[in-house]
């Protein structure tokens, strides 16, 4: 497989929403959104799928480098990853600018994390899809953007050199004079270096180092290596710091202490246009490729050239979208287009640095990670972006690669191999069932949700199988996918605390039986309450912390609705459609039941599909959207995992939830008028458009349907439809249809229709 850039520029026409100018859809992108409040986006500079990430670094809530709260700025590093849980990861060596030195002497300025933590001037931040800025209350503004491994800063210092916010040193409390100095720090966002060197040349100014970290999540580390030079000032003097302060005239440093302050600065004098540029190149494999990368990605230093270049990568990775925008409040506008953005900036293409074996195949990495992604952010690139999709590569890479395969991604794959990929994910269990493939029965727990993910995973075995002729396989996995009905429980019963009162009186029966719950190899039941693990009940306590719990990242009740194959089996082991209805709308409406901010509660939001009342989903969606997920900088109710909740908001405001590992899509209607897909591959357009639209949206329910021209009542469609292109006209209407979506042969397929077909 040969990688073609996919990064490559070239002019592109202005974005059209179904036919009428629209504005430059780059004004409608927010990347502050779901920068505070847990959300941990990423909303510096970047390019689709770039290594390369800039932006300010802070020191509380720091998973994305920057948040919207009021922290202190800590620097500015060049990597991060976008929406994570749990710890930091990347944001390795940044840089940090100093207007002077107190009393001009080098050793004055401040070259520790804490003691260089400063604050931002309120209202100065700029986010825009390939650049940030920030100003600092000593007067700084801090501009940043990049190409795919390097960052490219523009520090402009205060133009008297001394102005009233430039800060004073605590010991002399003077202004300190103007000669900025630049660190460079070996540290990340969580100060989990075990090893680096840097070294700093006495006459460019340029530094280079090198440094190992652990990562956020997983096992084993990682070496990183960097090279910055600096445009806009001649050099006054160089010199490294560590912990027993900075000293110059010494040009290397070599730190094996872990944690410790290390690295080298750059003293300038004062810049000719007080602009000092700095270039930072990075590279997995060496300090010399991190070299060659700056010099050959941005050799000239021109920022606004490198900024142009970001912003024309950006508008056509999202020319395949088009919408009919009028009468559309700029909110949903921005939300819309905000979150097909953030789908784009993981995984990171870092083909060519993968220090482990020497290829050019492609490689991408950073995925956060397939458990969240494999559900919609994979689904929405195999759409907007099937190459990229086709480069890339838990157990629910099963469920990724059998997407890809039904949906007829080609591009070079090897789906020999593919195939052979996910096999060893379903018989080989590995030494360590938390970072691949799948764990053994012998691990006691998380029980219940692995049974059930691992019967979905077969299943997309089986599909992938069948399609390849495979009809063993298919048959074999099949079967395995049925799994999930050893955990069903259907006596088990939920007892509800709707009050938060401790007082046992006020606890109401739910009315519902028959949930998931643990059972042990003699066959017998045991209990997890089904309400855990919601934000009625102990919210948190199904994560990765240790014991007490069989399901993740949810509880018995949202697990007892996902078997994404089987619907037809489960409505029936559910007591029937019209129970089925009934409980799920209870669990939608019961305060502290349901919380859409855990990927696998997305699907959740589409099952009355499958019990024929599509209308039902529809009403659902707009719910949450946009009450849960908007333009606000808390406008995601959890971490953005990579973009997974930012597809899923692209995917529902175009009318269409992919079931990923399947080649179905649920219809809702669009919250456009006209919502379009082009096909990047064959050129052709898909288009979905509603008659009766109201952008008040009072007429969400489908009322009937047509297909090029021709009634079409099934509730759902296949992938062909965009890669062939057509027109899906929707009727829409104020109140739920009884007629479209709802007869048996309408519905979305189940396991036994699926290989029927």
């Amino acid at each position: 497989m040969h990688l073609r850039r996919l990064l490559a520029v070239t002019v592109l026409r202005p974005l059209v929403a179904a036919g009428f100018a629209g504005p430059d859809v780059l004004d409608l992108v927010d990347p502050l959104i779901g920068t505070i409040a847990g959300g941990h986006v990423f909303p510096g500079a970047s390019l689709p799928f770039g290594m390369a990430k800039a932006v300010a670094d802070v020191n509380e809530e720091l998973q994305g480098g920057f948040a919207s709260n009021d922290a202190d700025i800590t620097g500015f590093s060049h990597m991060h990853d976008s929406g994570t849980g749990g710890g930091a990861s990347l944001g390795n060596f940044p840089l940090f600018p100093q207007t002077g030195c107190p009393g001009d002497q080098f050793h004055n300025c401040l070259f520790t994390k804490s003691d260089r933590a400063i604050k931002r001037v309120n209202g100065t931040v700029v986010a825009r899809p390939g650049y940030f800025a920030v100003s600092l209350v000593s007067s700084i503004r801090a501009e940043m953007t990049v190409a795919n491994h390097t960052a490219l800063y523009r520090f402009t210092f205060p133009k008297g050199g001394t102005g009233e916010s430039q800060r004073t040193h605590e010991v002399t409390n003077a202004p300190a004079p103007y000669s900025p100095l630049i660190l460079a720090d070996l540290t990340d966002l969580s100060n989990s270096r075990s090893e680096g060197s840097v070294t700093v040349d006495a006459r460019s100014g340029r530094i280079k180092g090198s440094g190992t970290f652990s990562p956020s999540f997983g096992i084993g580390k990682y070496t990183l290596h960097f090279c910055a030079d600096f445009r806009g000032a001649e050099v006054r003097d160089t010199g490294v710091f560590s912990d027993d302060g900075a000293v110059n005239g010494t040009q290397t440093l070599d730190s094996s202490s872990g944690g410790s302050t290390a690295g080298a600065w750059v003293w300038f004098e004062r810049p000719k246009s007080n602009e000092i540029l700095a270039r930072v190149g990075l590279s997995f494999m060496s300090t010399a490729q991190a070299c060659k990368n700056a010099e050959a990605e941005i050799g000239d230093f021109d920022f606004q050239a490198t900024r142009a270049t970001a912003e024309k990568a950006w508008r056509k990775k999202l020319s395949v979208v088009s919408v009919d925008n009028s009468g559309i409040s700029k909110s949903i506008q921005r939300s819309f287009w905000s979150s097909i953005y953030r789908s784009f900036i993981s995984p990171q293409d870092y083909t060519g640095e993968n220090p482990l074996w020497q290829s050019d195949e492609p490689y991408f990495d950073s995925y956060y990670c397939i458990w969240d992604s494999h559900r919609t952010t994979h689904p929405l690139l195999t759409l907007l972006d099937p190459h990229a999709q086709a480069l890339m590569g838990g157990s629910n890479a099963d469920n990724v690669l059998a997407d890809s395969y039904l949906k007829g991604l080609k591009d070079g794959i090897d789906w020999k191999m593919g195939y052979e990929a996910v096999v060893s994910d379903a018989e080989v269990q590995p030494r360590d069932w938390t970072v691949e493939g799948r764990g053994g029965v012998g691990l006691h727990t998380r029980s219940v949700s692995r049974t059930i993910e691992y019967a979905y995973n077969d299943f997309c075995i089986a599909k992938m199988a069948r399609a390849m002729g495979k009809a063993e396989d298919a048959e074999k996995y099949l079967k395995r996918s049925q799994n999930w009905i050893n955990v069903f429980d259907a006596s088990s019963r939920s007892i509800l605390n709707l009050t938060g009162s401790p007082d046992e009186g006020d606890l109401v029966d739910s009315g519902f039986r028959g949930f998931v719950q643990p059972r042990y190899t003699n066959g017998t039941f045991g209990y997890q309450d089904p309400a855990l693990c919601s934000p009625m009940l102990e919210f948190t306590g199904c994560y990765l912390n240790p014991g007490g719990h069989e399901t993740y990242e949810g509880g018995a009740w949202l697990y007892t609705f996902y078997v994404p194959h089987d619907q037809a089996t489960l409505i029936k082991a559910l007591g029937g459609p019209g129970t089925f209805v009934r409980r799920l709308e209870y669990f939608h409406n019961t305060p502290g039941l349901f919380y859409l901010g855990d990927e696998q509660s997305y699907l959740l939001l589409f099952l009355f599909h499958y019990a024929g009342r599509p209308g039902l989903s529809a009403q659902y969606v707009h719910k949450y959207i946009p009450s849960a997920y908007n333009d606000t900088l808390n406008g995601i109710p959890g971490n953005d995992d990579s973009g997974a909740m930012g597809s899923f908001v692209a995917l529902v405001m175009m009318g269409i939830f992919p079931v990923g590992g399947q080649d179905v899509y649920l219809l809702v209607p669009p919250f456009f008028r006209e919502a379009s897909i082009t096909n990047p591959h064959s050129g052709k357009t898909a288009t979905i458009r509603s008659h009766g639209f109201d952008d008040a949206y009072k007429n969400i329910y489908i009322q009937s349907a047509k297909m090029n021209g021709k009634p079409y009542t099934k509730s759902w469609i296949t992938h062909s439809f965009f890669t062939e292109g057509g027109l899906l006209e929707l009727t829409l209407g104020s109140r739920e249809s009884p007629t479209w979506g709802t007869r048996k042969a309408d519905l979305p397929p189940s396991a036994p229709t699926q290989f029927q077909r």
